[in-house]
């Protein structure tokens, strides 16, 4: 995995944890999921592309 993708599903993780915490201290959002579910999607969609050089 290059290291951009890398970084990316670090920081996809990152915001799955910080996600979750709000949950728990504070209830369900809908548009933090709703965002996360998004950028997870975007990291997956990275991961999956390959780049001919």
């Amino acid at each position: 995995m290059p290291g951009p993708v890398k970084a990316m599903a670090l920081t996809t993780v990152a915001c799955l944890v910080a996600v979750v915490a709000y949950t728990v201290a504070l209830g369900s959002n809908g548009w933090l999921w709703f965002g996360w579910v998004v950028l997870g999607l975007c990291t997956a969609g990275a991961a999956a592309i390959r780049v001919p050089r």
